[in-house]
């Protein structure tokens, strides 16, 4: 009797192997098609916070195994409108994760993409992206700056927020320690 295969089911196990593969590797935590950003360990969650081309290549690994598109460390290979493509997704994705670590720090309220998985940030990413755009991110009414945050505009309360990164990495690495 011939066996029958879900061939969605098995082209989503090969997405998974192929992006999340080089992450157990790197991380030594298993992730898979529902893993949301707060479904990443801490230790996870603040290395893929750092700045830096050190770090980047964790999110090229993903992106370029979701995509199929090979290896992260192939990116320097890759024509130059795959490699904005990657670079546009990795940047969307560093912001997200900064603004998990926030949200753990209790500095932030709601994220614009929890409810997205890092699976489908990726593979829609353009749609995903455009979602965002409509839900900000919000700074918790307990943070010290929410008074000067309430009466910037949109956009400036947006810039506020990102101004924080470099602060809320330091404070979260020390609660790593």
């Amino acid at each position: 009797m011939s066996k029958i295969v879900n061939l969605q089911s098995y082209r989503t196990k090969t997405v998974e192997q192929r992006g999340f593969g080089p992450w157990y590797k790197r991380f030594g935590e298993t992730y898979n098609k529902d893993t949301l950003l707060s479904d990443l360990s801490a230790k996870t969650l603040y290395f893929l916070a750092i700045p830096g081309e050190k770090y980047a290549v964790a999110y090229y690994e993903l992106i370029m195994g979701i995509l199929g598109l090979g290896k992260g460390l192939k990116f320097y290979y890759l024509d130059k409108k795959e490699q904005v493509m990657i670079m546009d997704i990795h940047l969307f994705l560093a912001d997200q994760i900064r603004f998990e670590m926030m949200r753990r720090l209790g500095w932030l309220n709601s994220l614009p993409c929890d409810n997205f998985t890092l699976l489908k940030m990726v593979q829609d990413f353009n749609k995903v992206k455009d979602l965002s755009k409509e839900d900000h991110p919000e700074l918790a009414k307990s943070h010290p700056g929410y008074a000067a945050y309430s009466k910037l505009t949109r956009m400036d309360k947006n810039v506020f927020i990102r101004k924080m990164f470099r602060d809320a990495l330091e404070v979260f690495r020390e609660q790593l320690e």
